[in-house]
């Protein structure tokens, strides 16, 4: 076996008194595409974060290209090899895409008089967008007008235009829809075959087996155990990742569709652009209608439509009483929470501490008119949603930034549901969050439909859409093309026809 391209020897990181890494060593070898999995806090992000730059590790050492390797940034590790798309946004919301893909070297774009040449750039920028099979994407566009699954494809294009030898990959695959993952998958093979190699870390276990050539996995802050290709086993790996085997059901246990008579929510005839083609969805009580199809649907803009936050051009939102959802303003006061697919961006403030993150949306709970907060009232208030969830967390006040992909998806279920929620707008809910999270999600799932809650849930994960929803409306080109009802016979081909 030839020498590896990077390699990382006992390597230690605490934050305070959490121990994110414990003597963890590791190599990635020229053409392999190695897979990290484990559950959330388990190390992953850290160890690959710590390779390209990001941050320091507090004991152990490096070597890439078979010298000693410690990058000051990301920037000085991606101009010398080592790449990282990190698992959230990794771009910048207020310039264009081209201003994105050449940030760190916008002054080889200026002319004699020191002005950047513009339309030179933003053509540099669709070439690199094209190379990588980008097409819907202009270099001239602002990062604002784009969405997510958009924002991370520039920022897989602006790593992969430098050409590192080793490409860091963290959890981006979630951000995408089909065809976002078919340019990912396109890119990581050409690595593979280019001798180069990709870190992958990923927790959809089918995807990871399926793109990897091996895979580590780590649990607790250790390394646990490496698989070959052929020692890849789904119930082995699970129980690596968790140090059990998981208990109980994973999606509901029952394949009958039910729902109360009363109807919660009700939108009529919504129309807005391209993304929305006179669609119209009626919820009822203690039901889950899931919804889903490819990235660029109008499914993420229904959501976000039926909570109020976007106001379309025609077309009506109502709660069952008839009243009118207008804003999200009137949606909270009518018990609707959403969950975001962005969850960085529109679900969090990552600035602000757990308990500001959950409190927020309860204030009536245990503020006395509009100014003063009883403090003791909201700590127990928030205290109650980290019992219940088991957000892992060293205190109420630590900074949400701070934490896991799982953790955070729980302080947002945990704003929503401590408020009293009677309606859930869940936009792929288990985004980025591992598989003992998912099973604990989708168990908190069924228990709010028990107990007569209304989920509309948004997913671009049929396994998820078949496994927990009572009916299912796919979508697309903005039209609702077909809905399912629960059933034990229904498979994924039934369903994909509609949705591509």
């Amino acid at each position: 076996m030839s020498e590896p391209l990077l390699r990382l020897k006992h390597i230690h990181k605490r934050f305070g008194s959490t121990v994110a890494l414990n003597d963890v060593s590791l190599d990635v070898y020229p053409g392999e595409v190695r897979g990290l999995i484990g559950e959330n806090g388990s190390g992953k992000s850290t160890i690959s974060s710590i390779a390209a730059g990001m941050q320091k590790a507090n004991a152990g050492e490096m070597e890439f290209l078979g010298a000693p390797w410690a990058p000051e940034s990301m920037i000085e590790a991606l101009q010398k090899g080592v790449g990282m798309i990190v698992q959230e946004s990794g771009t910048i919301a207020g310039v264009t895409v081209s201003e994105n893909i050449f940030l760190a070297e916008i002054d080889q774009f200026k002319n004699r008089l020191g002005m950047i040449d513009r339309k030179k750039m933003n053509a540099l920028a669709d070439e690199v967008l094209r190379n990588i099979s980008i097409r819907n994407v202009s270099g001239a566009a602002p990062m604002a007008s784009l969405d997510f699954q958009s924002r991370k494809l520039v920022e897989i294009a602006k790593v992969v235009m430098k050409e590192p030898k080793v490409l860091v990959i963290d959890e981006t695959s979630t951000a995408l829809s089909h065809d976002g993952r078919e340019i990912l998958y396109k890119v990581i093979r050409q690595f593979r075959d280019d001798g180069r190699a990709v870190l992958f870390i990923s927790h959809d276990l089918d995807e990871i087996m399926e793109v990897c050539d091996t895979l580590t996995v780590l649990r607790d802050g250790m390394l646990i155990r490496s698989f070959t290709k052929d020692e890849f086993d789904a119930d082995l790996i699970r129980t690596s990742m968790i140090g059990r085997e998981l208990q109980g059901d994973y999606y509901r246990s029952d394949f009958t569709p039910s729902r109360q008579e009363e109807v919660s929510l009700v939108a009529e005839h919504l129309c807005l652009g391209n993304e929305l083609k006179d669609v119209s969805v009626t919820l009822h009580k203690g039901e889950i209608v899931g919804v889903g199809g490819l990235s660029h649907c109008g499914m993420h803009t229904l959501g976000k439509v039926l909570f109020g936050a976007v106001k379309p051009e025609s077309g009506t939102v109502k709660t069952g009483d008839g009243t009118p959802v207008t804003s999200a303003v009137a949606a909270k006061k009518k018990n609707i929470g959403y969950v975001s697919k962005d969850r960085d961006v529109e679900s969090l403030c990552l600035s602000a501490g757990i308990r500001d993150n959950i409190a927020v949306a309860g204030l009536d709970r245990f503020a006395v008119g509009n100014f003063l907060i009883l403090n003791g009232r909201e700590k127990t208030y928030v205290r109650e949603q980290i019992d219940a969830l088991s957000i892992k967390c060293a205190d109420m006040d630590q900074p949400v930034s701070a934490l896991s992909g799982g953790n955070k998806q729980k302080v947002v279920f945990g704003k929503w549901i401590g408020c009293g929620s009677e309606i859930l707008i869940l936009d792929c809910p288990t985004r980025g969050v591992d598989i003992g999270v998912k099973q604990a999600m989708y168990r908190l799932m069924t228990e709010l439909k028990n107990a007569g809650r209304s989920i509309l849930m948004i997913s671009e994960e049929l396994p998820e859409l078949m496994g927990m929803s009572d009916r299912i409306l796919m979508m697309k080109d903005g039209v609702v093309t077909k809905e399912f009802a629960r059933s034990r016979e229904l498979t994924d081909a039934d369903i994909i026809g509609y949705m591509i």
